[in-house]
C-alpha cells in the first residue's frame, strides 16, 4: 500500500504565509504571525524556486516584529534566512531602509546598503535605482555623508542625466541645510539678561535698579508703617527717587518731563512734610537738581506745591 506524501515545502510555506497574514491583519496576533513566518522560512531553507514566498514571509515577519516594538531585531532576523546583505531581495532592503529611517537609526543600514549596492548582480536588477534613491535620501544624507552620496549618484549607471542632476541638486540642498544647522548649533545662545535689555530698549540700567530698590523700600514701609497713608507714602518715595536720580550727573535730562509735572503738582493736604520722609531742604535740592532755579524760586515752589 502506498503512503501518501505530504504537501510540497513550497505549498506548505504558501499556506503558512496565508495563515501569518491572517493572524497579523485579522486576529492581530503578532507573535503567532511571526511564528508562522519563521516556520515557513525554515521549510524553504536551501530550496530554490520559492523566493517570492520566502520574501513575502519575511515582509510579514518584519511587520509583526515592528508591531511588537521589536524593530531592533528586524535586520538580524532577516539575515538569518538570507545570510549576507547582498542576497537580500530589493523589497526587503527597501522596507528595512524605511523602517530604520522612521525610527531615526539610519546608521544601521549604512554598511548593509553599501554592500548591496556595490554587488554586481544587484546592479542589473530593475529596482536597483529605487534602492539607490532610498539609500541616498534616508541613509547617507541624514548621516551627513554628502561626499559619498555625490560619488554614488555620479557613478550610478541606471540614472539618466535628468535624474542625476536632480539627485545632485537634492544632495547640495541638504548639505546647505546641514551646514546652516551646524552653524546655528555652534552659535552661543544669548543670555537672558541680554534679551531682556534688548526688549527694554535704551531704558537706563540705573532706572531699573532704582525701581527694584523702591519696591523693596515700599514693601518694608508697608509692613512697618501701616498707619501712614499708602498714597502719601508712595508719593514721598517717588519724590525721593527723583531726588537721587536728578543728583546723578550721568542721567542728564532724561526725566525732565516727569520732574516738571511733579513741580506743578497741587497737594491740598499740607501734612506731607509731617510724614518725616521728605525734609524741606530736600525739596530745595530737588528743585535745584531739576534745573528750574532760574524759573522758579524755592518760596514760590513751596507755596505753589501746598496750595
Amino acid at each position: 500500500m502506498k503512503v501518501s506524501a505530504g504537501p510540497a515545502p513550497g505549498a506548505a510555506a504558501a499556506a503558512l504565509l496565508e495563515e501569518a497574514a491572517d493572524l497579523l491583519v485579522v486576529h492581530v496576533d503578532f507573535a503567532a504571525s511571526l511564528d508562522a513566518c519563521e516556520r515557513g522560512c525554515d521549510l524553504l531553507a536551501g530550496r530554490p524556486g520559492s523566493e517570492e514566498v520566502k520574501c513575502s514571509l519575511c515582509i510579514v515577519g518584519i511587520q509583526a516584529l515592528s508591531e511588537m516594538n521589536r524593530w531592533r531585531e528586524v535586520l538580524s532576523w532577516v539575515l538569518r534566512y538570507y545570510h549576507t546583505p547582498e542576497h537580500l531581495p530589493p523589497k526587503i532592503l527597501e522596507l528595512c531602509i524605511l523602517l530604520y529611517s522612521r525610527v531615526r537609526e539610519p546608521h544601521v543600514m549604512l554598511e548593509v546598503g553599501n554592500e548591496w549596492l556595490r554587488d554586481l548582480t544587484n546592479k542589473s536588477l530593475p529596482s536597483y535605482g529605487t534602492v539607490m534613491e532610498l539609500y541616498l535620501l534616508h541613509v547617507l544624507l541624514p548621516l551627513g555623508q554628502f561626499a559619498e552620496a555625490e560619488e554614488l549618484a555620479q557613478s550610478c549607471e541606471v540614472f539618466d542625466k535628468e535624474q542625476q542632476l536632480l539627485t545632485l541638486s537634492t544632495i547640495h540642498e541638504r548639505k546647505h541645510q546641514w551646514v546652516h544647522h551646524e552653524e546655528m548649533q555652534s552659535t552661543p545662545r544669548e543670555q537672558p539678561v541680554t534679551v531682556r535689555q534688548r526688549a527694554l530698549g535704551s531704558l537706563p540700567e540705573k532706572f531699573l535698579s532704582m525701581l527694584k530698590l523702591l519696591h523693596r523700600v515700599l514693601r518694608f514701609m508697608s509692613s512697618h508703617f501701616c498707619f501712614i497713608s499708602y498714597k502719601k507714602m508712595l508719593l514721598a518715595a517717588f519724590m525721593l527717587y527723583l531726588v537721587v536720580v536728578r543728583l546723578d550727573p550721568g542721567m542728564g535730562l532724561r526725566l525732565q518731563h516727569v520732574t516738571c509735572h511733579l513741580l506743578w503738582l497741587r497737594i491740598k493736604n499740607q501734612k506731607l512734610l509731617e510724614m518725616g520722609f521728605i525734609h524741606a531742604s530736600l525739596i530745595r535740592i530737588w528743585c535745584i537738581s531739576g534745573g528750574y532755579v532760574a524759573a522758579l524760586s524755592y518760596p514760590q515752589f513751596l507755596s505753589e506745591l501746598l496750595q
